[in-house]
Formats: C-alpha cells, structure tokens, sequence
C-alpha cells in the first residue's frame, strides 16, 4: 500500500488538474472569496476623514499598528469596515485552546469528539464577537481624540459615531471569520492562514516600492540593497528546509496470528516537526511587546510617564526589546507545543494498538521518551524563531524598513504557501485514486 502511495505522488503532476473538476472548483472558490476580502479592505468606516487619519497613521507608525495594518493587509491605515482583520477571532481561538489546557471543563468538551469541537467553537466564535466589540470601541474613542494639522480625525464625534463604528468592525470581523471558515470547507488550505497571507502578500509591492524609494533617497547604497534582498531569499530557503524538517520516532506493531496467516509486523513513525507552534509565538510576543509603545501614540503620554518610559525601552532595536521578544518567542514556543501534542495521549494510544517503539517500555517510558525528544526539537525550533524574527528587527531598526520583511510575515506567506501547495497535491493524489478505483470497477464489470 505504502509502494502505491508513492508511486501516484511520483505521478501526480499539475497537468492533472485540467482532470480534477473539484479541485478546480475549490480553488475558483478560494481566488472568489480572497477577492470579497480584497474589496472589503477599501469600504471605509463611515465617519472619518480619511486624508487625516492616514496623516495621524504616519506619524503615530512604527508599533503594534504598522504590525495590524500588515496583517490587515492595509485595511487599518485605510481604516476600513476590516480595520481589526481577521486578529480577534485568533486571539479567541488561541485563549480557548489554552483554557482547554488549563480548564478540565473545556478538556472533558475537547475530549467528546465532533460534538464537543463544534461547542468549543461556537465559544470561540462569541468570544470573537466580544474581543472584537471591546477593540473596536477602543478604536473608536481613540479616533475621536485625534487631531491632524487639517482637523479632528472624526467629522462629528459622539455616541452615534462609536456606536456605529463597533457595529461596523465587528460586523466586518464576523463576516471575515465566516468567510475563513466556508475557504476551509469549501475551499483549499486554512480560510483564516489564507485571509493573513492574502493581506499581506496584497501590500508587498507597495511595501517594495517603498523600500526602493528609500534607496533612491540614499538611505542606503545599492550593496545594502542587494545584501537585503539576498538576506531576505536566505530567510525564505532557511523557513522551508526547517518547516519540512522532521524527527521521525519509529514505531514498531507486533505481528498477530489471524486466521492461520500471520499479520502485523509492521515499521510506523511519529512525524514530530521541528517547528510545532507555528507563527504563533512571534504573534503573541510582539503584541505583547508593543502594546505599551501604542497606549504611549494613541495618549500622547510625556516621557515622565511611566508607560512612555516603559515603551522607551521598547523600541526597535533596543537590547530591552530584542531580549524580551526572543524571551517571549521561546516561552510560546515551548507553550503551544504542550498543548499541540500531549506525550501522555499519545503514548496511550500506542498502548492501545499495540505499537511499541524499539527498546523503550510501553507506559510511561514511552511518555518521558516522546517528551525527551520534543523537548529537543522544540529547543531548535524556538531557537529558529528567534533567528528568523529577531534578524529582520535589526533592519527595521536601522534602516526603517517595512514590516512586510520581518520575519513574522515571511514565516507566515512561506507556511501557508507549503500548506495549500501540499493540501492540492493531496488533491491530485485522491483524484487519481478514484480515477484507478473507476478503471477497477469497469474492468471488474467486464470481466
């Protein structure tokens, strides 16, 4: 079976996709649904002067915002109806997947199969709603205070205003969150992995053209240039080689008599990757990060605050900040993956179907090896994360380069992109297996 696996992945080539009808209409689905999004980052919230806000952008830029507006794919320097993207409905679902680690009500719910994942969703999806309704009035009163050198950035401040801005982000946020779900049923790869990459792949080549004008301004020389875009092809092989990577942990089933024939006996592996968490450690620590440098924009605190001192230290470039976020980067890291894969459940059902891994005691050895190993391999990958985040921060720092090639973007275009791109190739795979299935079945008939 393994053998007929591999041979249809040798032969599986995009020239079938002509053939694979679904699949077609899966992808004409997901480039529909991108578009929608695309459109919705240009209706602007009714109220505001677009010309001053995006002046109070420039001035205020430099932290969580231009973050946001990157993910946004611009929508929030635009101060669009997707202003907070698709954010709150990440942040529900990563606080509800550590309350399902810290909470045994929420684990008992996860452990009850599909019923009890489609109520942990629906908590999610209320909790986006009010994460998403308390940013969204924050925001809100926060444009009311503003001022351009052409005028207040709210043309007629007030509880209609902040009534009707909640109303429309929120609505945007739910709208996006819907439409990320029906990408990932209807469509190909992760709805809300691709509404990220969208946005931000939409902004690159402004985020280039900027970056060209900065050179044309003599910020830095052609050699810096080059370097840069030289770095930037290194950042993306080094994020492939180590998102593939893999320590496999074999495992091994005992062979079984059945029916006077001898079954079993066969060689498995735990795929364990090198990098579990994902993008979100850098996610989380820089929010964390550059909350205070945002309160200190939006107030318009003096340095005798003790928040704007705070946010002194803070920013890019200083050592306060790169020790705290690759801190932070490595706290996450080994955090998500002890709620992603449990060594106790999973060496439970080894237990259970027999399989054993060569020269370790079923139990708890399996367990304390399974974690030994993860613990190392995480350790790498932590250290990854912070390689790949912390080395764009110096550029950003010194030559105020675009957040678009900071290593938290890269990590997130080059993931998805090998995401969709193995999810279509699965694609390929199972339309030939029913192409072969089909060509049994006829022949079956005939014969």
């Amino acid at each position: 079976m393994g053998s007929a696996v591999e041979q249809l992945a040798k032969n599986a080539n995009w020239g079938a996709l002509a053939k694979a009808t679904e699949l077609k209409q899966r992808l004409m689905f997901v480039l529909g649904a991108l578009l929608v999004y695309r459109l919705g980052t240009y209706i602007p919230v009714p109220g505001i002067d677009p010309n001053v806000w995006n002046e109070i952008f420039t001035q205020k830029g430099g932290g969580i915002l231009d973050m946001f507006n990157m993910f946004s794919g611009g929508a929030l320097q635009r101060m669009t109806i997707f202003a907070l993207n698709i954010m709150p409905y990440i942040s529900a679902s990563i606080i509800m997947q550590l309350g399902t680690a810290m909470s045994p009500k929420l684990e008992a719910l996860k452990k009850e199969g599909e019923r009890g994942r489609m109520k942990i969703n629906q908590y999610t999806r209320y909790f986006t709603v009010i994460l998403a309704a308390i940013q969204a009035y924050g925001l809100s009163v926060g444009l009311e205070s503003m001022q351009g050198t052409h005028g207040p950035a709210v043309l007629d401040p007030g509880i209609f205003f902040r009534v009707s801005t909640v109303i429309t982000i929120v609505g945007g946020t739910v709208f996006l969150m819907w439409l990320g779900e029906q990408i990932t049923s209807r469509g190909v790869g992760n709805g809300i992995s691709l509404i990220i990459f969208a946005g931000i792949v939409a902004e690159l080549p402004r985020a280039i053209a900027s970056t060209l004008e900065l050179g044309r301004q003599g910020q830095f020389s052609f050699i810096e240039l080059l370097t840069l875009t030289l770095m930037v092809v290194a950042v993306i092989f080094f994020i492939v080689f180590i998102e593939r990577a893999q320590r496999r942990v074999v495992v091994q089933y005992p062979k079984r008599q059945q029916a006077g024939r001898m079954m079993g006996g066969e060689s498995n592996h735990i795929p364990l990757k090198m990098n579990t968490s994902g993008v979100i450690p850098p996610i989380f620590a820089s929010s964390l990060l550059l909350l205070p440098l945002t309160i200190v924009g939006f107030t318009g605190a003096t340095g005798g605050d003790f928040t704007a001192a705070v946010a002194q230290f803070l920013q890019h470039g200083q050592p306060a900040y790169m020790f705290l976020y690759g801190g932070l980067i490595v706290f996450f890291a080994f955090f998500y993956t002890a709620i992603v894969f449990n060594p106790e459940e999973n060496a439970e059902m080894l237990r259970k179907y027999g399989g054993f891994i060569p020269g370790i005691r079923p139990g708890k050895n399996t367990a304390d090896y399974l974690d030994y190993v993860l613990t190392r391999i995480t350790t790498i990958g932590a250290g990854y994360l912070v390689i790949i985040c912390l080395l764009p921060e110096f550029l950003i720092a010194k030559y105020a380069m675009p957040f678009y090639f900071g290593g938290t973007s890269l990590l997130i275009v080059v993931s998805v992109t090998m995401d969709t791109v193995a999810q279509i190739h699965s694609h390929l795979i199972a339309h030939q297996y029913e192409g072969l299935i089909k060509k049994a079945n006829l022949r079956g008939r005939r014969g």
